[in-house]
């Protein structure tokens, strides 16, 4: 048996357990620690593909499982904290049972698991669209785990910031990324292939934000820079620039 074909494999087993730990965690009122765990998935989900080119180790078994593995960590991981959060909006408290909400609270609390449909969709599109080998169409499930968990995390640590967010506010979000997941918006992929500056000049420009704003706004800046390379994608997709 050859060891090192299963290396991949692993680490994308391991992006699964975040995710599957994350999802309790969410809902059991410590979405800081769900926040940690969804990075520690983004982290193997990174990895995972970079074992896979690096020992020439790929695998139908590996292309479906990187697939699930997203849909738990990107799509039901962030849906669950999304709910947590729009159970404390109604409530302010993360810990109160589900069953104590009203029918109308049960009904804002739940619909945030939307997404999940949208990133399972997402997911298997993008397995059988051979358009989509250099770049993506649509929002990765990645990007949306991580602007959620990135958000989330400026929520907990300045939450006199988010005065105006309000479940509906939420859910207008969920919207709004469920439909990127499935829309046809071209994103430049963010791997580089090498150093130069004339096929890389996005991506290097994307990390130059990532910089400044993670060093003003902390981890919470990632979810600024995320925004920003959902909205220049999309005008370059309108104004028809490539």
């Amino acid at each position: 048996m050859n060891i090192k074909q299963h290396i991949p494999n692993f680490l994308t087993s391991l992006n699964v357990l975040c995710g599957v730990i994350a999802i309790f965690f969410a809902l059991n009122a410590r979405i800081d620690i769900a926040i940690w765990l969804i990075f520690a998935g983004a982290f193997f989900d990174f990895s995972d593909g970079f074992a896979a080119r690096a020992l020439k180790a790929y695998s139908d078994i590996g292309k479906e499982l990187d697939s699930l593995a997203d849909l738990i960590s990107f799509g039901a991981a962030p849906a669950a904290i999304w709910s947590t959060i729009i159970k404390y909006q109604l409530t302010g408290s993360y810990a109160i049972n589900f069953f104590q909400l009203t029918t109308l609270q049960q009904v804002l609390v739940l619909l945030p698991f939307i997404m999940v449909a949208f990133a399972a969709l997402r997911l298997a599109k993008f397995n059988v669209d051979t358009r989509q080998t250099e770049n993506f169409l649509g929002l990765t499930t990645t990007a949306t785990g991580i602007f959620t968990a990135a958000f989330a995390y400026k929520f907990i640590e300045s939450p006199e910031w988010f005065n105006w967010l309000s479940p509906v506010v939420i859910l207008i979000v969920i919207g709004f990324f469920s439909i990127m997941l499935i829309s046809e918006v071209p994103m430049f992929s963010l791997k580089f292939k090498n150093m130069k500056w004339a096929e890389n000049k996005e991506r290097f420009v994307l990390l130059f934000l990532a910089i400044v704003f993670i060093a003003l706004l902390g981890v919470g800046g990632i979810a600024a820079v995320i925004l920003y390379y959902i909205v220049i994608s999309t005008a370059k997709w309108i104004l028809g620039i490539k």
